[in-house]
């Protein structure tokens, strides 16, 4: 059992649902910590969080926490509400995943330039080598051709949706 259910201040179905979150951000590659802050994040009333209120909720240290919550504002996933201490306190971020995406469509482009790279130094003498580069760099030029679209057609749906 997590610590947020022994504070009771949350019912169990939310803790699932964090729990739930840490689980899927790890399977993606990232830290269990960072999907549950995230959730948390996502469903806490108020939807702001000091980092203390943060390490004592989620069960975690404060130092965690603080990594964690620097990674997400990095990454746009959260953000730092202005204070009038010092105190650090976030936020889920609105729009966050359009921007999420368009990082990751920024190392995309980095990975094509590099995939290119390598196509002009592997030579046709190694075939098996060759294809596999070039399969991996016309996949990401086949997702970064319709990306900007996807995105407009993404904030087209939201306006709708909203």
């Amino acid at each position: 059992m997590t610590f947020i259910a022994e504070l009771a201040l949350v019912d169990p179905s939310e803790t699932e649902f964090v729990d739930r979150m840490g689980l899927i951000m790890e399977r993606m590659g990232r830290t269990r910590t960072m999907g549950r802050l995230h959730a948390w994040l996502m469903i806490c009333d108020p939807p702001d969080r000091s980092l203390t209120e943060l390490a004592a909720e989620l069960g975690v240290s404060k130092t965690a926490v603080s990594t964690v919550a620097r990674q997400l504002e990095l990454s746009g996933m959260a953000e730092r509400v202005p204070t009038a201490t010092r105190e650090h306190r976030y936020r889920t971020a609105s729009g966050e995943w359009a921007e999420i995406v368009r990082a990751q469509l920024a190392a995309v482009r980095q990975s094509l330039d590099t995939l290119d790279l390598g196509l002009s130094i592997v030579g046709d003498d190694r075939p098996d080598q060759r294809a596999r580069l070039k399969e991996t760099r016309d996949f990401y030029a086949f997702v970064l051709q319709d990306a900007d679209g996807m995105l407009e057609r993404w904030k087209e749906y939201r306006e709708k949706t909203s």
